[in-house]
C-alpha cells in the first residue's frame, strides 16, 4: 500500500504541475498570436511580440508551440479571432480586482468570471469602477550579476525608469508604458538578460487585509480566476499584514 500511496502522491503532484504548465503555455500562446496579428511576426519590429517571446522562453515553452502561435497570428494557419476584454470587481474586504482576458467567446468568458466572483464572496462591478486604482506600467525583472543597484541605477533612470528595487538577488524596474520599448532595446543592446518584461497593471493604492479569513477568501478568488482558460492576468490591490501572512504560511 505504501508504494501505491507514494505513486499516487507523485502522480498527483505531476498532474498539478502539468496543469499549471499547460495553462501557462495556453496563456502565452494566445498573447503571441494576438501580438503577431496586431504588430506582425517580426519580433525585432514588434515589442509586444518580443515581450511575449520572453515570457515563452522563461516558461520553457517548446519552439514548435511558439512558431505555431506566430503563424496563427499572422494568418498562415487560419484566422485568429481573439477579443481583449477587461472585467472589474471586488473581492472580500473591498479588495479591487481587474481581470484581463483574451477570448474567442465573450459569453463564456463573462459567465466563467462572474461565477468565480459569486462563488468566492466577491462581486463584479461596472467598467471603470476600479480601473482608477491601477496604472499601466512597464515592468522588468532580472537576476544574476545585473541585479545590482549600483550597476543599474544610472542606466535605468537615464532610460526613463521611475522605480528600481533590488532584493534577494532580484531587481525590479518600473517605468511608464511609453518607455517599455526603449528600455527593452537598451537591455538587449547592453546584453542584460531580463527574466520578464511586460506591460502590467500596478495598484496605485492598496487595501490592507488584517483578517486571516478575508485573506483566504481574496487569495482563493484570485486563484480561481487565474485558473480560467480565458484569463490572461489577474491584478488585485490587497496587501496582507505580515502577521496574517505568517499565519497563512504555517497552514
Amino acid at each position: 500500500m505504501s508504494g501505491h500511496s507514494k505513486w499516487a502522491n507523485i502522480k498527483h503532484k505531476k498532474e498539478a504541475a502539468d496543469k499549471v504548465k499547460g495553462k501557462a503555455f495556453s496563456r502565452i500562446g494566445k498573447e503571441i498570436m494576438v501580438a503577431a496579428k496586431v504588430g506582425g511576426g517580426d519580433a525585432d519590429a514588434n515589442p509586444r511580440l518580443r515581450s511575449a517571446l520572453l515570457a515563452a522562453k522563461a516558461a520553457n515553452m517548446p519552439n514548435a508551440n511558439i512558431d505555431r502561435a506566430i503563424k496563427k497570428g499572422c494568418g498562415e494557419l487560419g484566422d485568429v479571432v481573439f477579443e481583449e476584454i477587461v472585467y472589474e470587481g471586488y473581492a472580500a474586504g473591498g479588495v479591487a480586482v481587474i481581470v484581463d482576458c483574451l477570448t474567442d467567446n465573450r459569453n463564456r468568458s463573462i459567465s466563467d468570471v462572474r461565477m468565480a466572483f459569486d462563488r468566492n464572496n466577491g462581486n463584479m462591478a461596472g467598467s471603470g469602477a476600479v480601473a482608477r486604482m491601477f496604472k499601466r506600467q512597464a515592468h522588468f525583472t532580472l537576476s544574476g550579476e545585473w541585479a545590482d543597484e549600483e550597476k543599474l541605477m544610472d542606466i535605468v533612470l537615464d532610460a526613463g525608469a521611475n522605480d528600481l528595487t533590488v532584493e534577494d538577488g532580484e531587481a525590479e524596474i518600473w517605468a511608464d508604458p511609453e518607455f517599455f520599448e526603449p528600455m527593452l532595446n537598451l537591455f538587449e543592446s547592453k546584453g542584460i538578460k531580463t527574466d520578464s518584461a511586460e506591460l502590467v497593471r500596478k495598484p496605485e493604492m492598496t487595501t490592507q487585509v488584517t483578517d486571516a479569513s478575508i485573506a483566504r477568501q481574496v487569495m482563493r478568488l484570485v486563484d480561481r480566476l487565474e485558473e480560467l482558460d480565458d484569463v490572461q492576468s489577474v491584478t488585485a490591490n490587497y496587501e496582507i499584514a505580515d502577521e496574517i501572512a505568517d499565519q497563512l504560511d504555517e497552514e
